[in-house]
């Protein structure tokens, strides 16, 4: 079989770390999304409550309801979704820190990857 007719399957890890500058805006941007999915069926009148709360309350919450993956990849030529999860959460940040090398996982594991083919 060629590579055109069998599925490849990709694991896309992406770590973000945002600064806020307006939580406020955050929040109403969140409360907007909210507002715009309210047509569905299946949520509850308690599922928004608790959901509203929650963007109210905690922007790390907020924009977990404002960063989609499937709004990341849907857009991509030749590619379908087929599971995605997410989470969000206030950090402590210091970019001069080695805990945040973005570049330390790049070795072993693509080299393990380039060679899985065979």
């Amino acid at each position: 079989m060629s590579t055109e007719e069998t599925s490849r399957f990709v694991r896309l890890r992406v770590e973000l770390v945002l600064e806020v500058h307006d939580e406020d805006a955050v929040a109403k941007a969140a409360l907007r999304r909210l507002a715009e999915e309210e047509s569905d069926p299946e949520a509850s009148e308690g599922e928004r409550a608790h959901a509203e709360s929650a963007v109210t309350e905690d922007t790390a919450e907020a924009l977990a309801y404002l960063v989609d993956p499937f709004d990341l990849v849907s857009e991509v030529p030749g590619v379908e979704l087929q599971q995605a999860s997410w989470s969000s959460e206030e950090i402590d940040y210091d970019p001069d820190s080695p805990d945040w090398d973005l570049d330390e996982d790049d070795g072993d594991e693509n080299d393990e990857g380039d060679n899985a083919d065979g």
